[in-house]
């Protein structure tokens, strides 16, 4: 047995060398199959990708069709999107954008970042829209909601003006809503905007980032009403069997919110962003934006819309600035709000 005892190290160095051998070819295999798994990276805003939001859904059912790895990136609301996307510029890690809306397309496209995504035009729309750069995947009307037992229901912002209910708004600085919501201003009144913001300034209880920071705190009883969308109350309905809410029905119109995702130019992964721009607008994903965006479907629905959405109230008209328009708008609109507030 003594005998034995010398080869002990040599036979352990020889189970220690294939040990590591079979290490290495596994590891050298996972490498590779890591490196065949293309990977498609989509940049969103927070509560798109959110547990809550439609992006598992979209993603695990465009993951079954791609044989590719889809990874979300999140960047606040969809104005702070844009900023990161141009701060970035084409030495992003971004292949497809989502989240944009028609109040910031001009300056997306002026930044040259996106490139033509080559899709039909979505049918879903209360207005026309056909962009090149551009494709609607949701639509929706901004709307102050207050619970349905509110008393004398508002129907303008010259009665909200007027009125002692208090708001919150977002900033439209760094949120789509908060920009909507000047835009919505402007084209209902056009020169009296500023007008309007100064009558509006003493309703206003305080203006945050972003959308989910003000309505979080309306449901915590902080205001009378919030800005958001007339699709909000479905999500109470639906989701917490809660009819308490509703939206104000503005006699001058419900400015829309169409958004939009884009292919970026500097994409390494075009063929993969163009299917995944297809699937955003197909049956399968427009079928979960109902009750997890809780917007409309840039197309129509073969089954229709969920139970309770006919219950929300429906603008008598559609007020939309042209993406040109918008664009050119924007800066005033923003700069007579915050010149009203700073007063």
């Amino acid at each position: 047995m003594e005998r034995l005892q010398p080869d002990l190290p040599r036979r352990n160095w020889r189970i220690a060398m294939k040990t590591l051998s079979l290490a290495a070819g596994l590891a050298c295999v996972a490498t590779l199959a890591a490196a065949e798994t293309p990977v498609l990276t989509v940049m969103t805003y927070d509560s798109f990708a959110s547990e809550w939001g439609p992006g598992p859904a979209i993603e695990q059912g465009f993951e079954a069709t791609c044989a590719c790895d889809l990874r979300f990136v999140t960047a606040g609301d969809g104005a702070a999107l844009l900023a990161r996307v141009q701060l970035e510029g084409a030495a992003g890690e971004g292949d497809v954008v989502v989240g944009l809306d028609t109040n910031l397309t001009a300056m997306a496209a002026a930044s040259g970042l996106f490139a033509p995504h080559g899709q039909p035009a979505v049918t879903g729309l209360p207005v026309a829209y056909d962009d090149p750069l551009f494709l609607p995947f949701d639509w929706g009307y901004f709307a102050f909601v207050h619970a349905k037992d509110l008393p004398n229901p508002l129907k303008s912002f010259d009665e909200l003006a007027a009125s002692d209910l208090k708001i919150i708004i977002q900033d439209p600085r760094s949120s789509t809503p908060g920009l909507g919501l000047v835009m919505w201003v402007k084209a209902a009144y056009g020169d009296r905007a500023p007008e309007i913001w100064a009558g509006l300034k003493d309703n206003i209880v305080t203006v945050t980032p972003g959308w989910s920071e003000a309505y979080g705190m309306f449901l915590e009883g902080e205001a009378d009403m919030v800005l958001s969308y007339t699709t909000s109350p479905a999500y109470h309905l639906i989701a917490e069997n809660d009819a308490s809410k509703t939206a104000a029905l503005f006699d001058e119109g419900h400015y829309l919110q169409v958004e939009v995702a884009g292919k970026l130019a500097a994409t390494d992964q075009p063929a993969l962003a163009d299917a995944f721009l297809a699937y955003l607008t197909s049956e399968a994903a427009q079928a979960v934006i109902p009750t997890t965006n809780w917007m409309y479907p840039a197309n129509p629905l073969a089954a229709g819309l969920p139970q309770g959405f006919e219950t929300l109230i429906q603008p008598g008209k559609s007020l939309l600035f042209p993406q040109d328009e918008a664009g050119a708008l924007r800066d005033k609109a923003v700069e007579e709000w915050q010149s009203a507030l700073a007063q």
